[in-house]
């Protein structure tokens, strides 16, 4: 028996400058499933993404995901895509191990916690003061950088990273420090900056984009601190969870995060399309 796509819509273009089609996953011309395949808003073009994949439950352990998949690559290739990328959600272990098989790696995982009602204190000697207009153009410069950084050592190519950086800042922060629902915090101890903060108030909730620890502070507890702080300023403005994404290979803060009481929500998972 043969799987194969079959477009069930027009090629679809958005404002954002993504595209996307769905397609119906056949045996033998029976539909038996469904997959929903874009390009991604953070890498633009050259980066494809699996928007879902069904398959109904008869046909389930059979193949049919692995080949939709695979097939799906093809088609990214088609697009002119070098990566593809999936998130699957906690609790979808078949998604994941699915992917897994197919030689996509964890790049992120998105983490939240329920926060408690009283906000938390700061550790003593801990103060936390808004970032000034001078030190957010150098945390910016900074951040951009880091920010580069990151999806560089994850495979992205360095004109598409930089972009990127650019591009997501530009979105997420047209006003600068002064951008409605932004909160950029520097957390001092005993007189001394040891942190900066990035929180965004979101809806339904509070998400942290950056938390950083002063590199010759770290490993004090600051870390810990500047969670805190987060959990404040999220409580404080009425938002109930609080969210984050961590890099896969960051151990120390993924045991933070966890030690703290934040649970993973979903994985995102990458591959490359050599």
């Amino acid at each position: 028996m043969t799987t194969t796509l079959r477009p069930s819509e027009p090629l679809q273009q958005h404002p954002d400058g993504t595209r996307s089609r769905r397609y119906r996953v056949c045996v033998n011309s029976r539909p038996v499933g469904e997959i929903h395949l874009g390009t991604s808003p953070a890498l633009g073009a050259a980066g494809a993404r699996i928007l879902d994949l069904r398959i109904a439950e008869p046909d389930r352990r059979r193949g049919r995901g692995t080949v939709a998949a695979l097939t799906a690559e093809e088609v990214a290739r088609s697009w002119g895509c070098t990566q593809i990328d999936a998130v699957v959600p906690v609790g979808a272990e078949a998604a994941l191990r699915l992917f897994t098989a197919l030689g996509y790696t964890l790049r992120n995982r998105g983490m939240e916690k329920r926060l408690a009602a009283v906000p938390p204190e700061l550790p003593p000697g801990s103060r936390a003061r808004p970032m000034t207009g001078a030190e957010f153009d150098e945390w910016q410069e900074h951040e951009s950088e880091q920010y580069t950084r990151e999806w560089i050592a994850r495979g992205v190519p360095e004109a598409t990273a930089r972009a990127k950086a650019r591009d997501d800042h530009e979105m997420l922060l047209p006003d600068g420090l002064a951008t409605d629902g932004m909160l950029f915090s520097v957390l001092e101890h005993e007189g001394v900056r040891v942190g900066t903060l990035w929180v965004a108030l979101q809806d339904a909730g509070a998400f942290i984009f950056t938390v950083e620890t002063a590199t010759d502070r770290r490993g004090q507890g600051h870390g810990r601190a500047l969670m805190l702080l987060a959990e404040r300023q999220a409580i404080e403005a009425g938002r109930q969870v609080l969210g984050l994404n961590v890099f896969a290979g960051n151990t120390p803060a993924e045991r933070l995060y966890a030690s703290l009481g934040y649970r993973t929500v979903n994985r995102s998972l990458a591959k490359p399309l050599g």
